[in-house]
């Protein structure tokens, strides 16, 4: 029987990533995306690149249809990987955004992942086969408003989960990514000014990095040496500093 795999955001970016990697593991893949056209563009090319196959779901996850959608496929075809990376940003302060904005990033970021993986576990453990990975930000390791908040929530259920099923062969982790080459900041109108050169990722290397880290059973994966040493400084600084520096951040990133 062919294995599956399921991608959110799978059109662009490290969803587009993922999508290549799982096919060159001779995995059929189910894209989740919002933009049809590039739906059918993205399954084209890995058809034809890969001779896998593919199935396309328009959803916007952002919406509880959207992803209802993709829950009922879940429930009615068996899933081999979930990659939960559909991703929403926004360029305001909390108490300056829309309150509907805030609760479409929620959705997206901490909901659906959620709900896809109360749909897939349960199969996954019955198989005693599967793997789950959840794409987080180092954003979640600091104090940095909704989104490192929302951030934050994939990184522990994903621990959390990765304790709860070490018996297993189902493995969940964590992608913990810092600034990769995407449309993530053009889209989310972030400025990125000033970033020095080295601290950028190559989407292919950090996708490669966290599926093998995936199939090792860690729980959590933080791809370049840059964001690795980030995270040991954040973890034993002061969190009161640690505040101060990711809200002046993400204050530079509005302008």
């Amino acid at each position: 029987m062919a294995s599956w795999a399921l991608v959110t955001g799978a059109t662009a970016g490290i969803g587009e990533s993922f999508t290549r990697l799982l096919a060159d593991n001779n995995y059929n893949i189910v894209l989740v995306a919002r933009d049809l056209p590039r739906l059918e563009e993205r399954a084209r090319a890995l058809e034809a690149q890969y001779k896998i196959s593919t199935h396309l779901i328009q959803a916007d996850l952002a919406t509880d249809a959207g992803c209802a959608v993709v829950e009922q496929y879940i429930t009615s075809n068996q899933i081999d990987v979930l990659i939960n990376n559909a991703g929403f940003g926004l360029n305001k302060a909390f108490t300056m955004s829309e309150l509907v904005a805030e609760q479409q990033m929620m959705d997206v970021l901490v909901r659906t992942p959620m709900r896809l993986m109360h749909s897939t576990l349960p199969g996954m453990k019955e198989r005693n086969k599967g793997i789950v990975i959840n794409v987080s930000s180092v954003a979640g390791y600091i104090a940095g408003g909704s989104y490192s908040a929302a951030k934050s929530y994939l990184t522990v259920i994903s621990e959390s989960l990765n304790t709860e099923l070490a018996a297993t062969n189902v493995k969940v982790s964590a992608l913990c990514p810092g600034f990769t080459r995407t449309e993530f900041h053009q889209r989310a109108r972030m400025s990125m000014k000033g970033l020095p050169n080295f601290m950028w990722i190559n989407s292919d290397d950090l996708v490669a990095q966290s599926w093998s880290d995936a199939l090792k059973g860690k729980a959590v994966s933080i791809p370049g040496w840059q964001y690795q040493l980030l995270v040991f400084v954040i973890q034993t600084l002061p969190r009161t500093l640690i505040r101060k520096v990711g809200m002046n951040l993400r204050a530079k990133q509005r302008k």
